[in-house]
């Protein structure tokens, strides 16, 4: 079972934020990054830039995290 979110500070394109996700996600999120061979803060810059302005940058994060692994089979 997923405990509460835990907030994390990035940097986006220098400017510093933070960001709740539950640790199971941030976990699924450096994998990705690690995969993808980049650093976190420029996974989550690459996210912010593609997501719709409604939409806040933790679920853009979440729904990016589902897609890549349900792409993968």
């Amino acid at each position: 079972m997923s405990g509460p979110p835990v907030k994390r500070s990035l940097t986006l394109k220098g400017h510093r934020t933070s960001v709740s996700l539950e640790d199971e996600f941030w976990q699924a999120f450096r994998e990705i990054a690690k995969a993808k061979s980049m650093p976190i803060n420029v996974l989550a810059s690459e996210i912010d830039a593609a997501r719709d302005p409604e939409t806040g940058l933790a679920s853009a994060m979440r729904v990016f995290i589902l897609n890549w692994y349900r792409n993968r089979e």
